[in-house]
């Protein structure tokens, strides 16, 4: 299989299925002639024309209000917005339109609309270019939205969230862009949107027995962290969501059955973020197997700062503390 990073892991789904499907269309700022400001999409103007990979105006709402269009007219588009902190002027299109279609015509029209958005920190893009807005379309009911950490899971993520009926929220950790390198299938490869990928695996129920949930760029920071704490003889179960809603709770609560204590890792601000929805889910589901605490490591409750953005995203020494915290308190 090649290797690759996710940005080509990007461009290569979108070259197979533009191919497999003259019906998928790509528009948005800068995407065809340019080839994407992260170059994402490169090369796809020059082999499928312009009809197909299209340059639009610096108008975010203008963007998905005319995907809305070409979804009900049968097309299949994916519509970049070129960073997630940019998407807030479409977002009267996108939650009371795009999500609200199939529904609102009683299943008589579905609006399989991709919506591609580079999100997260660790670029030093400072507080209009670092935020990690996946909480607010989670709360959108009609929306399915993706979160993946590395170039297989986004490229068959993306294949699934093309060819899927519901409209899809791709949100692609930019911090990974290029640093995120794997082997990735060639040609058709689709990972089923709702299921989550168990990175690490615990052995057995212990007093040490954590499972670390995490998603997008923090799948690598809480792997750090549980290298770290294996070596300290910790047993550690990482979870990547990479789906975030539908989100797997089976996966899930079959961990915490497992390890009784969880620690819950974004870097989104922690309050009403998603990780609050999870400790809600799993001490509904599995209270009587907790042995503490469910933890959250997250950003903190202020805007995204340039200047002390290594102390606002979470670290491997963050999520340690939490480990040694949560099999001790």
């Amino acid at each position: 299989m090649p290797e690759m990073n996710i940005i080509q892991a990007i461009n290569d789904c979108l070259h197979v299925e533009m191919q497999r499907d003259s019906r998928v269309v790509v528009l948005g700022e800068d995407v065809g002639h340019f080839g994407g400001v992260f170059r994402a999409t490169v090369g796809l103007q020059q082999e499928f024309g312009p009809d197909r990979c299209m340059d639009t105006p610096l108008a975010e709402n203008g963007i998905v209000g005319a995907a809305i269009g070409m979804a009900l007219y049968g097309l299949r588009p994916v519509a970049e917005i070129q960073f997630a902190d940019y998407v807030y002027p479409a977002f009267d299109q996108i939650v009371n339109e795009l999500a609200k279609m199939r529904y609102r015509s009683g299943g008589e029209y579905t609006a399989p609309v991709v919506i591609r958005m580079p999100a997260g920190g660790g670029v030093r893009g400072g507080h209009y270019h670092s935020q990690s807005p996946e909480a607010v379309f989670i709360h959108t009911p009609g929306l399915q939205v993706v979160y993946p950490s590395n170039p297989a899971d986004t490229k068959g993520l993306l294949t699934s969230a093309i060819r899927g009926e519901d409209p899809v929220i791709f949100l692609e950790p930019k911090r990974l862009y290029r640093t995120s390198r794997g082997e990735v299938p060639a040609g058709e490869y689709l990972v089923p949107i709702g299921q989550a990928k168990i990175m690490r695996r615990a052995a057995a129920r212990s007093g040490r027995s954590v499972t670390i949930l995490a998603w997008g760029s923090m799948v690598h920071t809480a792997m750090e962290a549980a290298d770290k704490a294996a070596a300290m003889g910790y047993d550690i179960e990482l979870i990547d969501l990479r789906t975030l809603l539908p989100f797997d709770l089976e996966t899930i609560l079959q961990s915490v059955q497992k390890t009784g204590r969880v620690v819950i890792v974004h870097e989104a601000p922690r309050t009403c973020g998603f990780g609050a929805e999870l400790c809600a889910s799993i001490q509904e589901h599995a209270l009587l197997h907790l042995e503490a605490p469910i933890l959250r490591v997250t950003g903190f409750d202020t805007p995204f700062p340039y200047t002390l953005e290594p102390e606002y995203l979470p670290d491997k020494d963050r999520v340690l503390d939490a480990i040694e915290k949560v099999t001790t308190g």
